[in-house]
């Protein structure tokens, strides 16, 4: 039941969106992303934490407006992925302009498949399908939605321009014989990478993130190139601009952790490089450090153990200990040979007792507890 719920709200609300003027669709989607995005204070919490990371010498009246960009920016990209179906070779140009394509034409002249570096960035779902009305169509690399009913219904949108996704778990032959056909593979690689083995820990703006080697091992194992292409909301055109980047020098040694080190830096730094020149077309809600290193504490706030229970606790907790040390040394008194509670030995043994929270070594424990 909940998965037709959920592909019924899905069909209508593309549909809805399809069938207004193009303003229009991207004006409400915005609006209603604006009214839905407050309902989940996890990804806000999670967004500002990550641009605080990015962007530390920010006031936070400047990360909550770029923010609400952001947001803006989310219903934009939901509207163009219902137009998707609408667009044609002759219309395209009316959403969305190539530039340095010239890049991408040189690095596919070299015979070994080209793979494209992207990311979560502006209108993501658009870059594909404009390359392939523009030029040919491409792979791209996709971890398939939940619920498979809506998952088909996205892809069929994705796909009306001959792309064709490859599923993330089963990736790996497929990549390498669209590579040997001299095809283009699209890889967003600005994720964190939760399954370790797939992953390797190079800085993301100045902190270790844990990124695919993916792509690294690919372009190590094929030779292919890798172009860095991603869209930007361009506002004097009023359009995207998909901007095509030189392909990087990938410098290739026998040091296999070396290299993949060496590219995923390269790659990374491509990213951060756009997040910087357009923060606010930065899907920045996901969890790009979620992962850390063996032995370094969850780096988000609200991820980290809860703090240990206040001072009064300690007390309690401190004081029923002294309570059953002090049934203990009863005991034994009561078992040894002088065991008049009148006698000196007794008074020896239990004034100090007596005496030693208010003023001993004790009370300085328990003042102190709040550092345990």
């Amino acid at each position: 039941m909940r998965e037709r719920v959920e592909y019924a709200a899905a069909w209508t609300a593309l549909t809805f969106l399809r069938l207004l003027p193009r303003p229009l669709a991207r004006w409400t989607a915005a609006q209603v992303m604006a009214m839905l995005f407050p309902l989940r204070p996890s990804l806000r919490r999670a967004a500002l934490f990550n641009l605080q990371i990015a962007f530390p010498d920010w006031p936070e009246a400047e990360r909550r407006r770029v923010l609400r960009l952001m947001v803006r920016n989310i219903g934009w990209m939901a509207a163009e992925l219902a137009l998707l179906p609408t667009y044609t070779r002759e219309n395209i140009g009316r959403a969305i302009v190539l530039d340095g394509f010239e890049n991408f034409a040189a690095a596919e002249t070299r015979g070994k498949g080209v793979l494209f570096l992207t990311g979560h960035l502006s209108a993501w779902e658009l870059t594909p399908l404009a390359h392939a009305l523009y030029h040919r169509p491409i792979h791209f690399l996709v971890r398939p939605i939940d619920n498979s009913s809506v998952d088909a219904l996205i892809n069929g949108y994705r796909c009306r321009s001959g792309n064709r996704p490859i599923v993330k778990s089963k990736s790996a032959r497929p990549m390498l014989r669209v590579l040997r056909e001299h095809g283009v593979v699209g890889i967003l690689a600005d994720l964190n990478t939760a399954a370790l083995d797939e992953a390797i820990f190079v800085d993301f703006f100045g902190i270790p993130a844990a990124t695919t080697t993916g792509i690294a091992r690919l372009a190590r194992h094929t030779g292919a190139p890798v172009v860095p292409a991603y869209a930007f909301w361009d506002d004097s055109l009023r359009k995207y601009r998909l901007r095509y980047e030189p392909a990087l020098a990938l410098a290739r040694t026998d040091d296999e952790e070396a290299v993949m080190r060496s590219y995923t830096t390269q790659f990374n730094k491509v990213i951060e490089n756009y997040i910087r020149r357009f923060p606010d077309q930065w899907l920045c809600v996901h969890r790009r450090w979620r992962m850390r290193p063996t032995g370094e504490p969850p780096i988000y706030p609200d991820e980290q153990p809860k703090r240990q229970p206040d001072a009064q606790r300690y007390q309690q907790r401190d004081s029923h200990s002294d309570e059953k040390r002090d049934e203990q040394r009863d005991k034994e008194f009561a078992c040894s040979p002088s065991s008049s509670s009148s006698s000196p030995e007794h008074r020896a043994i239990r004034e100090p007792e007596q005496n030693a929270f208010p003023g001993g070594a004790e009370h300085k424990t328990l003042s102190g507890g709040r550092s345990r």
